[in-house]
C-alpha cells in the first residue's frame, strides 16, 4: 500500500489529535513572533512585563538622515508620553528578508522658542537609539523651511543609550554642552528628553558627557543631579503640543489630532486651512486637564478642503481680555480631499 493510502486510511481519532496539535504549534509561533518593542532598544516578547526590559548601550541602530520630506507616512499616534492609556502606534512590518522592523516615531527640534515633533523613521530593537541619532541629525531642507531649528551644536554625538526601570541614561560627546546661553542650554536639554520620553518604556532622563556623570550643565550651572522628565521642561513646551499629526504629514478627512494642552480651563482650538487659503475647520476642543496642569486630547476633525494640496493646521486659543488668537503652534500638511 502506498504511503498517502496509508495515511487515508489512519483512524480518525488519530487525524484529529495531529490536526490539534498542529494547531497549538502555530498559535505558539505565532504568540513567539509577536513580540513588542519597548523603545529602548529591546524587543520584550508580548505578555512581559516592560519594566524589566532590559536597556541597550545605544551603540547600534538606525541613522536618521533628515531628509523627511512632505507626505511621507500617515499620521499615527504611539503612545502618550507618561500616560499608559494613550493611543499606541503600530509598527511599521517588514517583509522577510527586509531586515529590522521599521517603526515611526518623532524628534523633537525647535519652533520659535518651544520643541515642535517632526516625524522620523528608525529601525527596531535599537529605536530610542536610532531617534537620538536622527535628532542630532537635525533638521531637514523642508523642516528648516518651515522655521524648525535646533540648539544642540552640530558634531554631538551619541556615545551611548541605557534604559533601567524607565530611566534611560544617555551619554553624549563633549560638544553637546559647548557655547550658548541659558535659553539655548535649556532647549538642548528639552530636545533630547522629549525625544527619548516619546517611548512609553523611557519617562525621564539621566545625563553625561564622554561617559561622565552631568551634574551641572553648561556655563548657567543647571542642575542635573536627578533624572529630569518633560515636566522638568514645561516652559518649553507649547500650550498646545500637537503630537500627530506630524509636520509633512498627508491626511484625509477625518483627521485625528492628539497630543497634550495646559490652557485656560483646557480648552483651545484647531483651526485646519486648505491649499486655497481657505478654513477648511476651526474647532473647539478640551483637554482632560488644564489652567496649570497639562492634560491630554484625542478629536476626529472633519474637513472640507476646496482642493488637495498644501494645508496648515493651527493651534490656538482666544484671549480673554480681547479674543484675538493666540497661536502656539502651526503644522505644514499636505490635505488629501
Amino acid at each position: 500500500m502506498s504511503a498517502e493510502n496509508a495515511t487515508m486510511n489512519r483512524p480518525y481519532r488519530l487525524r484529529r489529535t495531529l490536526v490539534l496539535a498542529t494547531a497549538v504549534v502555530l498559535a505558539s509561533s505565532l504568540a513567539t513572533a509577536c513580540g513588542q518593542d519597548d523603545g529602548s532598544g529591546a524587543t520584550t516578547p508580548a505578555g512581559a512585563d516592560r519594566t524589566s526590559a532590559p536597556g541597550t548601550d545605544g551603540t547600534e541602530g538606525a541613522t536618521g538622515n533628515g531628509d523627511t520630506t512632505p507626505g511621507e507616512g500617515g499620521a499615527t499616534a504611539p503612545t502618550m508620553p507618561g500616560m499608559p492609556n494613550g493611543p499606541t502606534m503600530p509598527s511599521v512590518p517588514t517583509m522577510p528578508g527586509q531586515g529590522h522592523r521599521q517603526i515611526r516615531t518623532s524628534v523633537y527640534f525647535l519652533h520659535g522658542e518651544q520643541v515642535s515633533p517632526a516625524p522620523r523613521t528608525v529601525a527596531a530593537p535599537t529605536t530610542a537609539a536610532g531617534a537620538l541619532r536622527a535628532l542630532l541629525a537635525g533638521p531637514s531642507k523642508y523642516e528648516a523651511r518651515n522655521g524648525r531649528t535646533t540648539a544642540i551644536p552640530s558634531g554631538t554625538a551619541l556615545r551611548s543609550i541605557v534604559v533601567r526601570r524607565h530611566v534611560a541614561t544617555i551619554d553624549l560627546s563633549g560638544r553637546y554642552d559647548d557655547g550658548g546661553g541659558s535659553l539655548s542650554m535649556q532647549a538642548r536639554l528639552a530636545q533630547v528628553v522629549f525625544t527619548a520620553t516619546r517611548f512609553p518604556s523611557i519617562e525621564k532622563v539621566r545625563f553625561e558627557l564622554d561617559g561622565k556623570p552631568v551634574t551641572s550643565f553648561g556655563g548657567e550651572g543647571i542642575v542635573l543631579n536627578h533624572p529630569v522628565g518633560r515636566a522638568d521642561f514645561e516652559d518649553l513646551a507649547p500650550q498646545i503640543l500637537v503630537e500627530s499629526p506630524l509636520i509633512g504629514d498627508s491626511v484625509r478627512t477625518p483627521v485625528r489630532v492628539w497630543g497634550s494642552a495646559n490652557t485656560f480651563e483646557a480648552t483651545f482650538k484647531l483651526k485646519i486651512t486648505d491649499a486655497a487659503g481657505r478654513t477648511a475647520a476651526d474647532v473647539y476642543v478640551t483637554a482632560t486637564s488644564g489652567t496649570g496642569t497639562r492634560g491630554t486630547f484625542d478629536v476626529t476633525i472633519p474637513y472640507r478642503a476646496t482642493r488637495s494640496g498644501a494645508g496648515t493646521l493651527t493651534a490656538y486659543w482666544n484671549s480673554l481680555e480681547d479674543g484675538h488668537a493666540v497661536v502656539e503652534d502651526t503644522i505644514p500638511l499636505t490635505l488629501q480631499r
